[in-house]
């Protein structure tokens, strides 16, 4: 009872952090980049994703999108431990748009994998796999992919993660070239229970004819990561856009709770 009393109360001041101001493509509902970690086989897990960006895109990218600036963006994403190397997933993005109007903006399933590693190892890799629906305020496609390969290194002090990603529209209305999204994230140990670091996310255009480099979008974010309680776990960030990006300023937060 008293992790859920420090749950409600997390979510509450970072709702208050992150959706103060009234004033575009919005801001992944999902920030976030992928490591080893994985609901043991049998519990369910809830991550909530939150993010608003501060000073974001004014304007549609295209006719039916709402523009990020100041978009609020809370997305359950629901987890299940299939087996030690497999977890399955499930994400229901919900949008608080500045006017106050409140829209459920899609669903999507997604499998993951993490390769077998031997007790104390320390390299590990896997590759995540999600589809789903989106709507049109967020996307030109109804239906996307997400092909996430996940590679890294974890010590008692270092956190060093890279996903070069991939993801695809499948809809007829839109290409389906499939567009590179690196991203990539170090941490390092302040103290017992809370790492400190920078997440870096990339949007540089079709795989096969990549965005010239004046026009590839950027995204730095300081982060930390900390356990506040047995089985609940925070990442918190700011990032800034930089060169192509479309946002400038983005807070965001993932909240981990798992269920026993």
């Amino acid at each position: 009872m008293k992790s859920l009393a420090i749950f409600r109360s997390g979510i509450v001041a970072l709702i208050a952090v992150l959706a103060p101001v009234q004033h575009a493509v919005a801001a992944p509902d999902e920030i976030q980049v992928y490591t080893e970690e994985m609901d043991e086989p049998g519990t369910f897990g809830l991550e909530l994703h939150v993010n608003n960006a501060l000073k974001g895109a004014r304007q549609p990218a295209f006719e039916g999108n709402t523009p990020a600036h100041h978009l609020l963006q809370v997305t359950p994403e629901f987890s299940y431990g299939v087996t030690k190397t497999w977890e399955a997933g499930m994400y229901v993005p919900v949008a608080l748009t500045p006017d106050g109007n409140l829209y459920q903006n899609g669903l999507r399933l997604r499998m993951k994998y993490i390769a077998p590693r031997e007790e104390g190892e320390r390299l590990f890799w896997g590759f995540n796999t999600e589809v789903g629906y989106s709507a049109r305020r967020v996307s030109e496609s109804y239906w996307g992919m997400e092909l996430r390969p996940i590679i890294g290194y974890r010590s008692e002090d270092w956190l060093l993660a890279f996903n070069p990603i991939l993801t695809m529209d499948l809809s007829n209305n839109v290409s389906r070239a499939p567009l590179f999204e690196p991203a990539a994230k170090v941490t390092r140990r302040v103290r017992d229970g809370l790492n400190a670091g920078f997440e870096y996310y990339g949007e540089y255009g079709p795989l096969h004819d990549l965005a010239p480099a004046g026009d590839r979008g950027h995204y730095l974010y300081g982060v930390i990561d900390a356990e506040l309680a047995k089985d609940l776990d925070v990442n918190f960030g700011i990032g800034r856009g930089f060169v192509g990006a479309t946002d400038t300023w983005v807070a965001k937060a993932i909240i981990a709770l798992p269920f026993k």
